[in-house]
């Protein structure tokens, strides 16, 4: 499994960034698909998820903001953020959760990772 990240930026508060996460080593379009998010001190934190059938949810922080999307075609999620606010300075996170057989664990697949900065 591989998942790799990009799109990351310096940007001016009120300003918008799409970010990218191209995926391989797993069947993409059978998987949902989650960007977590994780500030300097602070927990990873869950932005937002695209089930395999394209239902969204968002983080209550992030709602009305942030958006996302998935290409099955390009095996490529989409976060798509707009009136970004200094709080959302992050390292931005692509994760799938991969469950081999039934009964065994379930293992998480994180990216490397993509900066957000947000200036004030």
């Amino acid at each position: 499994v591989q998942l790799v990240e990009s799109g990351g930026d310096l940007v001016q508060a009120g300003g918008s960034l799409r970010l990218s996460c191209v995926a391989s080593g797993f069947i993409f379009s059978y998987r949902d698909m989650h960007w977590y998010r994780q500030a300097p001190g602070n927990q990873r934190e869950l932005v937002a998820t695209i089930t395999s059938s394209g239902g969204t949810n968002f983080a209550d922080s992030v709602r009305d903001r942030f958006g996302i999307s998935r290409d099955n075609a390009k095996n490529t999620v989409y976060l798509q953020m707009n009136s970004l606010k200094p709080e959302d300075t992050a390292v931005y996170y692509c994760n799938v959760k991969i469950r081999r057989s039934v009964v065994g664990p379930e293992t998480d697949y994180w990216g490397q990772g993509t900066q957000v900065t947000v200036s004030s």
